[in-house]
């Protein structure tokens, strides 16, 4: 009698050498994702910082190989590099002297000249609110604290910007300002009763690292209950409705 092969007997015998092989597959790709994530997104960053240099500080050195021609100016490599260069040493100057008494005066001036112009002050005192939260000291009045959101019990990061008193009941109120995780650039502001926030002992860097990582880098604790103060228990977050 001869023996007949079924094909279902064989796809059982190869399935298990397939499947074996695509684990691998799919385990050796993540780890190189892993790997070479970082690195890949640590190159984005620092490729767009350089050509943001680079394209502030370009058409005075094009200018400069207009009035001095000559072939070693004009290669596009050393004019970006130049570019850079130019632009990193103007930044240090203005920060040397705007770190000097006559340099904060001019700030000023500057400032107040700016306010003349409704529309672009609006838009320069944001940017400039934003910078100096994000760069505030721990002591300072703008720190890492958690909101319950987008549920009660479910608290994110944020950042305490500022106070304000509610002019109809004189609680104070906290403005909190909740970055995306993985792209913190964009961002919710929600205004809340200054119960509801609890301060962490986290600094800026430690947040922005779990934001940029989605929590995988950050420390290993972080205070997310508050003792309920006397004055707080009225204050508690209503529960939602079902």
């Amino acid at each position: 009698m001869v023996a007949v092969a079924y094909p279902h007997s064989q796809e059982k015998r190869v399935n298990p050498v397939l499947a074996r092989n695509l684990r691998s597959l799919q385990r050796n790709i993540l780890a190189g994702i892993i790997t070479i994530g970082p690195l890949f997104v640590t190159y984005l960053i620092f490729s767009f910082l350089l050509g943001v240099l680079a394209k502030a500080g370009l058409p005075v050195i094009q200018l400069l190989a207009a009035i001095f021609p000559g072939d070693w100016l004009s290669q596009p490599w050393l004019q970006w590099l130049m570019a850079v260069v130019l632009t990193l040493v103007v930044l240090y100057v203005v920060g040397r002297v705007t770190s000097q008494v006559v340099g904060r005066q001019a700030i000023k001036l500057f400032e107040a000249a700016l306010d003349r112009l409704p529309f672009i002050a609006k838009i320069y005192g944001s940017v400039r609110q934003l910078i100096d939260s994000m760069t505030a000291k721990k002591e300072s009045s703008q720190r890492v604290v958690l909101v319950d959101f987008p549920i009660p019990g479910q608290k994110s990061i944020g950042f305490l910007t500022r106070t304000l008193i509610d002019e109809t009941t004189g609680e104070l109120l906290a403005a909190v300002l909740l970055p995306n995780s993985i792209n913190p650039t964009s961002a919710l502001l929600q205004i809340l009763p200054i119960a509801w926030v609890t301060e962490t002992d986290l600094n800026m860097e430690q947040a922005m690292s779990m934001l940029m990582t989605g929590g995988a880098v950050g420390p290993d604790t972080i205070r997310f209950t508050k003792p309920a103060l006397p004055a707080e228990e009225k204050a508690t977050p209503p529960a939602l409705s079902a």
